[in-house]
């Protein structure tokens, strides 16, 4: 606990030095995210999405709180400004709150493995959105890996057998929007704010645009087995408090879009958990349809590598000298 407790602490600003804390850091990420799916799918029939997300998003608040106390013994550095603190509540509320409730409620209709699949089509909404908003333009690969990336989805909806799918289909591209709205947002608010910090601030922003269904959730957990009430707790403390920390971690020194193309190992992973855990694997539309938005996202990223001759004549700047 206490190399976890160092990495949720306060971090200085980027170094080239520290490119294989943040690797592990991602590595951390894509596995407590990918078992979340999993956790979802297992908790979704006993607890209503915002419920659970309301749970999850308080079990997180709680626990940050407590390694924040144990790591730092003090408050951390709050935002300065009213834009930064705009920030993290706009990725708050869109990210850690609106995500989880349409990744909640779109694992009701659709098993972990195809919603994961389906929400791992962000990266290629990193990247359009960062066309839009931060002036990166259009590549033609860009355009090409989001034609590839539409095609997948139409190949996951002939797999759908009723309304409930597509509601689900639905769903999980509603959660790729807002995940890609959170990150493109959080990238921009770790320029004022440190990881921890922002994590922290988000859970607690979260719930409490959650605590409307307290009433509903106090309910529900009346009648909730044992399981499933620490599986929520699970899915605060590591996919969400953890998760989110490392992630956070990650992005403040990696660029957003090479970080998103690591959660390709996402769904994989979900697939495999979803498989032995719970018995359920998507199905041939679904993994037919999930590869070929994965191979979009692939498309949308690939840069070619210059060779010598290419190079630029003058020395080029470094990603340290950036200000």
């Amino acid at each position: 606990m206490s190399s976890v407790t160092k990495l949720l602490a306060h971090s200085p600003k980027p170094r080239t030095d520290n490119t294989k804390a943040a690797a592990a850091a991602a590595l951390v990420t894509m596995v407590l995210w990918s078992s979340a799916f999993v956790g979802i799918r297992a908790i979704g029939g006993v607890l209503s999405p915002a419920p659970l997300a309301l749970l999850r998003l308080a079990v997180a608040s709680v626990t940050l709180t407590v390694l924040i106390g144990v790591s730092a013994r003090r408050l951390p550095p709050l935002p300065r400004d009213r834009t930064s603190w705009l920030r993290v509540v706009a990725y708050s509320v869109l990210w850690l709150c609106c995500y989880t409730v349409a990744l909640n409620a779109a694992e009701l209709h659709l098993d972990a493995g195809t919603a994961a699949l389906l929400v791992n089509i962000s990266p290629l909404l990193v990247t359009l959105g960062a066309g839009f908003l931060l002036g990166e333009g259009f590549s033609r690969q860009l355009m090409l890996g989001a034609a590839v990336g539409m095609s997948g989805i139409g190949i996951i909806g002939l797999g759908t057998e009723g309304e409930g799918d597509w509601i689900g289909v639905a769903l999980c591209l509603l959660a790729a929007v807002l995940y890609a709205a959170g990150v493109l947002i959080q990238k921009k608010a770790l320029a004022d704010v440190d990881a921890t910090t922002i994590t922290w601030l988000g859970c607690l922003i979260g719930t409490a645009v959650l605590l409307p269904w307290t009433p509903q959730l106090v309910s529900e957990l009346a009648a909730a087995p044992t399981s499933a009430v620490l599986g929520a707790v699970y899915l605060g403390v590591f996919p969400t408090a953890i998760g989110f920390s490392t992630w956070a971690y990650a992005l403040k020194r990696t660029d957003a879009g090479k970080l998103s193309v690591s959660t390709y190992a996402v769904p994989a992973v979900s697939v495999v958990l979803s498989w032995i855990l719970l018995d359920e694997i998507p199905t041939g539309y679904g993994l037919v349809g999930g590869a070929v938005c994965l191979a979009g996202v692939a498309v949308s990223r690939y840069r070619p590598r210059r060779t010598k001759t290419d190079a630029p004549t003058s020395a080029p700047v470094s990603e340290n000298s950036k200000s």
